[in-house]
C-alpha cells in the first residue's frame, strides 16, 4: 500500500473512532485495540501494550496520544499527526457547535437518555480489551502480584495514577536487577524516561496569546485521564474570574457526552472566553504538547524493549496500566449499576444494557464496537421511556 493510501486509511480509521469513541480513555484504548491489533494487524499486541505503558508516563490525554502512536506505526510521522487530528476533529466540531448554541441560548441540548445507555455498553468493551492485553502483560507470577497490589492501591487509596505507574515500574525493574544481576550500565538507559517527565518545563515557555498560553500550560502538565481537567481549569479560569463555576461544569459535561477526548472541553471554554478564535487557540494549546511528547517518545519505545533493565521496567508499567484500567472498570460498574451505594439502589436498566453488550462483545466477536455503542444508546433511550 502506498504512503498516500496508508495516510487515507489512518484518517478514516481514527475519524470513525473519533465519531463513536464514548466512555473515556479506557474505552477509547479498548476500541483502538480492536481496530489496529485485531482487525487491521498494524502491530502485535505486545507492542500495543508497550505503547500504552509508555504513554501513561507522559503528560496529556492518554487515548489521544495512543491514536498518534498507532498512526505513526502505520504511516510514519505524517500518520502521527493525521491520526491525532482525525480523532480530535469530530469532538472539536461537535463541541464548537454546542458552544455556539450555549452562548446563544444559554442551555445545553437534552442528551442524557442516550448517554445513559452508552455508559454500561462500554463496560464490556473495556473488559474485553483488559482480558486480551493481560495475556501478554502477565508474563510471570511476580508481575501478577505487582498488578494486584496496584489494583488494591488504586481502588482503596487516593494514590495518583502516575505515581502508581512509575512506582510499579521502578519496583519491578529493581527486582529484576536484583535477581538477574543486570549491568549497572543498563541503569543509564532509564534517563530518557525522566527526561520526558520533566520536559514540560521547556514547552511551558512557548506562549503568545493568553488563552493559548493557559491551555498550553494545562496540556503540558496534565497527567492521568482527561477527567482531572476540571481541577486544572478551576484553578486557572474560575479562580481568575474568567468563568463561573456553573459555566465550567457545563463545559465539562459537554466533554463527557460528546465522543472522542474529554479535552474537547477546551474548545467549549475557549469559545466562551473569546469566540471562534478563542476556541481555536484553546484547542491548539491543549493538544499541541501531546503531539510533541509522542513525537519524542515513539522512537524510544523499541529501544526500551531492547534494554534488559528498561524492558522489565516497561513490563511492570504495562501490568500497572492494566491494573489501573481494571480499577476504572470496577469503579464504573459500581457507579453505573449501584449509583446510590448506601441505599443499594440497583439500576436494572443499566445492568440489562451491560449484559447485552457483554453478549455482543464476547459471543458475537465479529460485531463492530461501533454497533455496541449505538445499540447501548438506543436501548438507553427505549428503557428510559419505561
Amino acid at each position: 500500500m502506498s504512503k498516500e493510501n496508508k495516510l487515507a486509511e489512518v484518517a478514516k480509521v481514527f475519524f470513525k473512532l473519533g465519531c463513536f469513541a464514548f466512555g473515556g480513555p479506557a474505552a477509547h484504548i479498548a476500541m483502538m485495540e480492536e481496530e489496529v491489533v485485531n482487525k487491521r494487524k498494524w502491530m502485535n499486541r505486545q507492542h500495543y501494550l508497550d505503547l500504552i505503558g509508555a504513554t501513561n508516563l507522559i503528560p496529556g490525554p492518554n487515548s489521544t496520544e495512543m491514536t498518534m502512536h498507532c498512526g505513526h506505526e502505520r504511516a510514519g510521522y505524517k500518520g502521527l499527526f493525521v491520526a491525532g487530528i482525525a480523532f480530535i476533529f469530530p469532538a472539536v466540531l461537535i463541541t464548537g457547535v454546542l458552544a455556539w448554541l450555549y452562548v446563544k441560548y444559554g442551555t445545553l441540548p437534552e442528551v442524557e437518555p442516550f448517554i445513559y445507555g452508552i455508559k454500561p455498553a462500554v463496560l464490556a468493551i473495556i473488559a474485553s480489551a483488559i482480558i486480551k492485553l493481560s495475556k501478554k502483560a502477565l508474563k510471570s507470577w511476580e508481575l501478577g502480584i505487582l498488578g494486584g497490589l496496584v489494583l488494591i492501591l488504586v481502588l482503596f487509596t487516593n494514590l495518583n495514577e502516575i505515581t502508581a505507574l512509575l512506582g510499579a515500574g521502578l519496583i519491578g525493574a529493581l527486582f529484576f536487577y536484583a535477581r538477574h544481576n543486570v549491568s549497572p550500565k543498563e541503569l543509564k538507559s532509564i534517563v530518557p524516561i525522566f527526561f520526558l517527565q520533566t520536559s514540560s518545563s521547556v514547552i511551558l515557555k512557548v506562549t503568545a496569546v493568553k488563552v493559548f498560553w493557559t491551555f498550553l500550560k494545562v496540556g503540558a502538565v496534565l497527567y492521568g485521564s482527561g477527567y482531572v481537567l476540571i481541577a486544572y481549569l478551576d484553578a486557572e479560569l474560575v479562580t481568575a474570574g474568567w468563568l463561573t463555576k456553573q459555566q465550567l461544569l457545563d463545559a465539562i459535561a459537554v466533554g463527557q457526552f460528546t465522543p472522542g477526548p474529554v479535552l474537547s472541553t477546551s474548545t467549549f471554554v475557549g469559545y466562551q472566553l473569546s469566540g471562534l478564535w478563542g476556541a481555536i487557540a484553546a484547542t491548539a494549546g491543549i493538544f499541541l504538547p501531546s503531539f510533541l511528547f509522542v513525537l519524542i517518545l515513539n522512537p524510544l519505545v523499541p529501544r526500551m524493549r531492547k534494554s534488559k533493565f528498561l524492558s522489565y521496567f516497561l513490563d511492570s508499567v504495562n501490568v500497572a496500566a492494566l491494573a489501573v484500567m481494571l480499577g476504572v472498570l470496577i469503579t464504573m460498574t459500581i457507579e453505573i449499576t449501584l449509583p446510590d451505594l448506601p441505599e443499594m439502589h440497583f439500576e436494572w436498566r443499566a445492568a440489562i444494557i451491560a449484559l447485552i453488550s457483554v453478549i455482543l462483545t464476547f459471543w458475537f466477536k465479529k460485531v463492530n464496537v461501533m454497533w455496541t455503542i449505538l445499540g447501548g444508546a438506543f436501548l438507553g433511550y427505549l428503557l428510559g421511556l419505561i
